[in-house]
């Protein structure tokens, strides 16, 4: 094992341009590098993916790598033909006669990794050619796309024992950034992992500053966010339907931001094109579904933001995971209201999925809910749920709850009050008819059902809307209401809701804040990119930023690509004059220094 990770630092170091691995890197790599199987949960921006890319380099024979998008294959690749590794990838973006190469390639033992989608691992012409292969490892990433529980689930995941039945000398490695106890164990049970030696990272993104609001009028909320601190950078918006995204990126665009559309529904193309104009452009802001994301590898994501409440804290974590990738400050923004869980139990209710499967998908949107309502650090509530505990008291200092904890009151009685409403009109009405009804509005349609003569009409004028929301919204999210889809919506009592109604137990709930027009959100900006080094050359480092973009329009790739920002500071605060001193800038491999060495040098001469 001291030989391998002998080669492996020097590979690290050489090929990579890193003196040091980061957190539980050498010891993965170590273990994969002796041929033995891993299970690797660890967040994005971790550095998974050198936990099988320097194995299968240093290992005779070449990594296949499981890859389930083809904007990821092409990234990984593009970063590793520059970084001088010998890689490739098979996928249906290639003509007959360069899949025919890339697969004669690997035959012959010229790659060190080969990324390849399930689909095609799994047909009979891939199949043979493994077996005419030398293969280092398989490496499974975005492994929880083998779990039927998350909406990145991917049938052909599945069938990816198939590795383990006929290749049982061949070490495979599991990686995911999102994973809760349900999946992990459908990863280890479907991808016949028992034996595997599992690699559990800190989910925590500290960088991350998380933040949600109760939706009134989300997009102008939005637009207060992008105002306070986010103009001009790149970010990702998640809406729940494709005419919302379309309708989100005009809107956005009138208001002269640079945003994209991505669904499903758009053509393939113009989805290629609106990728990589994101991934390659400074400042532009996607607007998407979740069908757009899996794989991004853009460092520089300042913002994720969703429109409508996600389904789960999986899709949460991961969507969320994508800002900030280079560990500079981001933030995760969350505009939800109780619409929302109405529509995302009716998508539950009537989908074909078996029962189970729909119990499971109810209990992860309970937790979602949960998420958002509660009045504790909203960092300690999402690393438990992934199984990480952390004290009761901790207060991570970096989302809206730390930093201005919010008020809450007894909300016993107004509880009461509406769970009243809801009896009293046969728990067939929505929390508006009932909102309306506890403030006394005679609407037409309250006239007509007679509710306008009930006890309960007008008994809740100590709230206004905005506050009878939150109410029906925390007594939804704490169990004590359902909303019933199959009646559009209906609030019905649940069993424990009899206690509170009787006053056996209390309630506290959190008040409902009305923001004021044009009122900056102290709490929804996170803390800036950190500060430039002091002593920097500013006019330097934009040098080698322009130098940068110059070399990744030549040669069509992501300006990242060619260098991170960090090591652009770095450069900027060492002003190498030789190769020799550059080579000593993290993240300036050999390959890369032959390649750009001469272009930066001299871009630091002329700006000094």
């Amino acid at each position: 094992m001291t030989d391998g990770i002998t080669r492996a630092r020097e590979i690290l170091g050489r090929v990579f341009g890193y003196r040091d691995f980061r957190g539980p890197q050498q010891a993965i790599i170590g273990h994969v590098v002796e041929g033995g199987d891993a299970l690797v949960l660890m967040p994005t921006g971790g550095g998974k993916s050198l936990c099988y890319q320097i194995p299968s380099i240093v290992r005779e024979g070449t990594g296949v790598v499981v890859s389930p998008l083809i904007a990821l294959m092409q990234d990984q690749v593009d970063a590793l033909k520059l970084a001088g590794v010998e890689a490739a990838f098979l996928n249906s973006s290639l003509d007959a006669g360069t899949a025919r190469a890339v697969e004669q390639a690997f035959v012959a033992g010229h790659l060190d990794l080969l990324y390849v989608a399930p689909e095609r691992l799994l047909t009979d012409r891939f199949l043979s050619l493994l077996e005419r292969s030398k293969v280092a490892l398989f490496a499974i990433d975005e492994a929880h796309c083998v779990s039927q529980w998350g909406h990145d689930f991917r049938p052909e995941y599945i069938q990816l024992s198939v590795l383990h039945e006929r290749f049982p000398a061949v070490p495979r490695i599991a990686l995911t950034a999102t994973a809760d106890g349900i999946t992990r164990q459908e990863i280890i049970d479907r991808l016949a992992l028992q034996d595997a030696r599992h690699f559990v990272s800190s989910f925590d993104r500290p960088n991350i500053r998380y933040r949600v609001v109760e939706k009134d009028a989300a997009r102008e909320q939005f637009g207060r966010f992008l105002r306070d601190g986010h103009q001009g950078e790149a970010g990702i918006v998640y809406c729940q339907s494709r005419r919302k995204v379309d309708e989100t990126a005009i809107w956005l665009s009138g208001l002269g931001v640079a945003a994209l559309p991505y669904h499903a529904g758009l053509d393939a193309e113009v989805r290629r094109v609106h990728q990589q104009r994101f991934l390659r452009e400074d400042g532009i802001v996607m607007v998407a579904t979740v069908a757009f994301g899996m794989g991004i590898d853009k460092p520089d994501v300042r913002f994720v933001a969703h429109l409508d409440l996600p389904q789960s804290l999986e899709g949460y974590y991961q969507e969320t995971g994508r800002a900030g990738r280079d560990g500079e400050a981001s933030e995760a923004w969350l505009a939800y209201g109780l619409s929302d869980v109405v529509l995302l139990r009716n998508r539950i209710d009537e989908s074909g999925s078996p029962d189970e499967v729909k119990r499971v998908e109810r209990q992860k949107l309970e937790a979602m809910l949960g998420y958002c309502e509660t009045t504790e650090c909203r960092r300690r509530v999402l690393l438990d749920y992934f199984g990480e505990a952390l004290e009761p008291d901790y207060r991570c200092g970096n989302c809206d709850n730390c930093l201005e904890p919010p008020e809450t009151q007894d909300g016993t009685v107004a509880a009461q009050k509406l769970l009243s409403a809801a009896l009293r009109t046969g728990q067939r009405f929505g929390a508006g008819h009932l909102i309306d009804l506890l403030l006394g509005k005679a609407t037409p349609r309250m006239v007509q059902f007679g509710h306008d003569r009930l006890p309960t009409f007008g008994i809740g004028s100590e709230l206004d809307d905005l506050g009878w929301r939150a109410v029906a919204r925390q007594l939804v999210a704490a169990g004590y209401l359902h909303a019933n889809s199959e009646r559009y919506g209906a609030l019905q009592l649940t069993e424990p809701a009899r206690g509170l109604l009787k006053g056996e137990v209390s309630i506290r709930i959190r008040k409902a804040v009305r923001r004021k027009t044009g009122a900056r959100d102290r709490a929804g900006r996170a803390t800036r990119p950190a500060a430039l080094p002091p002593g920097i050359d500013e006019a330097l480092l934009e040098a080698l930023r322009a130098c940068r973009r110059r070399l990744a329009s030549e040669q069509g790739v992501p300006a990242y690509v060619v260098f991170h920002d960090a090591t652009l500071v770095e450069m900027a605060l060492l002003k190498p004059g030789t190769l020799d001193e550059l080579r000593q800038v993290s993240g300036v491999g050999d390959t890369k220094l032959a390649r750009y060495g001469e272009a930066f040098l001299a871009a630091v001469r002329e700006a000094t």
